[in-house]
C-alpha cells in the first residue's frame, strides 16, 4: 500500500515527540525579503536545517531503528550515503544504543564523515556512492545487519510526514508546497500529511536536472533509473526511483519540475545575503523553484518552502559560492 494514514503519522509524531526537533517556521515578510523577492512574500520557510544532525533524515533514521526487533539491534545497522543520511543513522543509532555501520564516498565532505565518526559510527571510506550501496547489500546479506535506507521504505516517509504535518498545522494558510526530491521519501511522506490535512493544496517536486529520477518517473509512470548523474546538488543526487517513495509520490504529488545549478546557486546567495544561512545546494532547490520554473503558478499563493537541511563545510561552500 502506497497510503498513509493520518493515525500512522500521529503515531509517528508521538514517536518523535521530546526527540526530532520541531523546527521552527519563518514567515516571509520582511521589509528586506518583500523588496528582494516580493513574488513569493506571502508564504512560510519550513527550517529543517535546523533539525537533529541538520536535517529532516533524522526524523526517518530514528523511526527505523527504533522499529527494529532485540536480535536486529543486536547485530547493528548499516546505511549507505554521501550525506545528510549517513549523519541521521550515526545520530539515531547512537541515540537508541545501536551499533551503525556507514558506507559513504571518501569524496564525501569531510564534515559529513567525520560527524559520523565523532557520534560512534563505523565508517566505510568507498570509491563512490554505487561502491557503498554495494557494501551496505554485502553487510545485509552475509552478515546479518539491518538496512537503513536512505529513502525507501515505511519508516523513511513516515518521518517526512511528520514533518508535513508540523508545517501544516503551523501554517495552515499555505495552499502549495515545493519541496526537494532527491529518492522521493521526503516529498512523499510530506505530501501525504498535507493533502490529508488540506487536500485542495498543491505539492509541487523539484529536482536538479541533472538527477531527475523523480521527474523522468512521473513522466513514464513507473520508477526509473537515470544513466547519469551530474549536479552539485549531491543531497538530491538519486540515481533511482524505488516502487514505495515512487507509489507514495505518485498518489500525493501534483507534479516534479526541475532546476539548473546556477538556479541553486543564486538561491543559495539568497539564502545567505537575505537571511544570513549559509545553505547547501539541497536546501535552496525549493526557493530555486519558485524563482525560476514555478514563478507564474504561484503568483498571488500563500508559498510553503522546505529547506530541508544543511551539512557543508566552509572549503566546499566557498568554492561553490565564488564569483556570485
Amino acid at each position: 500500500m502506497t497510503q498513509l494514514s493520518p493515525e500512522e503519522i500521529a503515531h509517528a509524531q508521538h514517536a518523535l515527540e521530546g526527540i526530532a526537533v520541531r523546527t521552527p517556521t519563518l514567515k516571509l515578510h520582511s521589509e528586506r525579503w518583500r523588496e528582494t523577492l516580493p513574488a513569493i512574500s506571502g508564504g512560510a520557510i519550513k527550517l529543517e536545517l535546523f533539525q537533529q544532525v541538520g536535517s529532516f533524515k533524522a526524523r526517518g533514521a530514528y523511526l527505523g531503528i527504533k522499529a527494529l526487533n532485540d536480535a536486529q539491534r543486536q547485530a547493528g545497522v548499516v546505511a549507505a550515503s554521501g550525506g545528510n543520511h549517513a549523519l541521521a543513522v550515526a545520530w539515531a543509532a547512537r541515540k537508541l544504543n545501536v551499533q551503525a555501520e556507514i558506507a559513504i564516498p571518501k569524496t564525501a565532505d569531510p564534515v559529513r564523515i567525520n560527524g559520523c565518526k565523532d557520534m560512534g559510527a563505523k565508517v566505510i571510506l568507498c570509491e563512490h556512492i554505487a561502491d557503498a550501496f554495494q557494501v551496505m547489500e554485502t553487510r545485509v546479506s552475509q552478515d546479518g545487519l539491518t538496512m537503513i535506507h536512505p529513502f525507501e521504505g515505511k519508516n523513511m516517509t513516515l518521518g517526512s510526514a511528520t514533518c508535513g504535518a508540523e508545517f501544516i498545522a503551523q501554517e495552515p494558510d499555505l495552499d502549495v508546497f515545493i519541496v526537494p526530491v532527491g529518492g522521493g521519501g521526503l516529498i512523499g511522506g510530506l505530501a501525504a500529511a498535507v493533502k490529508l490535512a488540506k487536500p485542495s493544496a498543491r505539492v509541487i517536486g523539484v529536482e536538479p536536472f541533472g538527477a531527475d529520477s523523480m521527474f523522468q518517473s512521473f513522466k513514464q509512470g513507473k520508477p526509473v533509473r537515470i544513466d547519469n548523474i551530474d549536479t552539485i546538488a549531491d543531497s538530491l543526487a538519486s540515481p533511482t526511483a524505488m516502487p514505495f517513495s515512487y507509489g507514495v509520490a505518485k498518489q500525493y504529488v501534483d507534479e516534479v519540475v526541475r532546476v539548473g545549478d546556477d538556479e541553486l546557486l543564486n538561491a543559495m546567495r539568497i539564502y545567505q545575503h537575505v537571511l544570513g544561512l549559509m545553505i547547501e545546494p539541497a536546501c535552496a532547490a525549493s526557493l530555486a523553484a519558485a524563482l525560476g520554473p514555478l514563478k507564474e503558478v504561484i503568483q498571488g499563493r500563500n508559498v510553503g518552502l522546505i529547506a530541508c537541511g544543511s551539512n557543508m563545510g566552509m572549503p566546499r561552500y566557498q568554492e561553490l559560492m565564488k564569483g556570485l
